[in-house]
């Protein structure tokens, strides 16, 4: 990629590293589902009376609205109101470029190189090492890990809606448009499951902190993270963009702890490292094969008799 393209990605990385963080303020403030709807309603209105609408099949513009929007943030939102700590939920997550590969293989005949492979299995290990290790000083939930793993699978399908698109659709038009159809499923659902009841008390009690995490949400995390992200999807490789995303937990891990004071045991600690080590396997690991393969098997003996004359 241009460097211009892997610095739009490291935005993106800093941008959604610190979205853990203010999603834990937002379901403070707010029920889950409900700050879905307040997030996804920012998004649309009033932009879809400026923006047109994008010219794919209305069937894929709902697809993105029921994964990349609707499935991913209602999982996340209510895994973290669960108990998700948010430094791991930015962590567990990324679990979301393993399914994006793998989906993308099945569905565009994208080709899975050895080390993605190498890279998933790591990737895996150190999530189970992650839960295996929860403790008293940061306990982790089954269910709100399970749900953060749904949020990733819901995440790798839209990474592919996106890729079907295509490189010449207008990511502005598709995420204003696209928030309309999960507007209206979060509001649904929350009706249903959170209750009229605490949708109200909850409106009613509005402050700086929760109004200032849906403007986040919507804006920072949505528009410019999501824009400057769908156009990478489109111009570059599934396998090669999404596995950026793993440096989320980075930021995710340190604002956490600084800002929420979340700790992790030693255990949980080895996980991540594990996870990360995941990631360069397969930022990294085709690079290395490929140097192996074109080196003639003469140029190692060369630099070992060029070294032994230096001696």
């Amino acid at each position: 990629m241009p460097l211009r393209h892997w610095l739009a990605a490291l935005l993106v990385v800093l941008l959604w590293g610190l979205n853990f963080v203010v999603i834990k303020f937002g379901v403070d403030a707010f029920p889950p589902l409900l700050l879905g709807a307040l997030r996804f309603a920012l998004v649309a209105f009033p932009a879809i009376l400026f923006i047109p609408r994008p010219v794919i099949p209305l069937k894929l513009l709902l697809l993105f609205g029921l994964t990349l929007c609707f499935g991913q943030f209602a999982f996340l939102f209510s895994a973290i109101a669960l108990g998700m700590p948010a430094g791991l939920a930015s962590l567990v997550l990324q679990s979301q470029a393993f399914f994006s590969v793998l989906i993308a293989a099945l569905l565009l005949n994208e080709k899975v190189r050895v080390h993605s492979i190498i890279a998933m299995i790591v990737a895996a290990l150190g999530l189970g090492i992650i839960e295996m290790g929860a403790d008293i000083a940061q306990p982790v939930p089954l269910f709100a890990f399970m749900l953060t793993l749904c949020a990733a699978f819901s995440w790798g399908c839209g990474n592919i809606v996106i890729k079907k698109a295509g490189p010449a659709v207008n990511m502005f038009s598709l995420l204003t448009w696209g928030a309309v159809f999960p507007a209206f499923l979060f509001l649904l659902a929350s009706w249903l499951i959170e209750g009229p009841q605490l949708i109200m008390h909850s409106v009613s009690n509005l402050s700086w902190m929760g109004v200032g995490s849906v403007m986040y949400l919507a804006y920072a995390a949505s528009f410019i993270g999501y824009y400057l992200w769908g156009r990478l999807l489109a111009q570059h490789p599934v396998s090669l963009v999404t596995p950026m995303s793993l440096l989320i937990p980075v930021i995710g891990l340190l604002s956490a702890e600084l800002v929420l004071h979340e700790t992790l045991s030693t255990v949980q600690w080895l996980g991540s490292a594990v996870v990360v080590i995941g990631l360069g396997i397969n930022i990294f690991g085709g690079k290395l094969l490929r140097f192996l393969r074109v080196t003639p098997p003469n140029t190692h003996r060369r630099i070992n008799q060029a070294t032994d004359r230096r001696r």
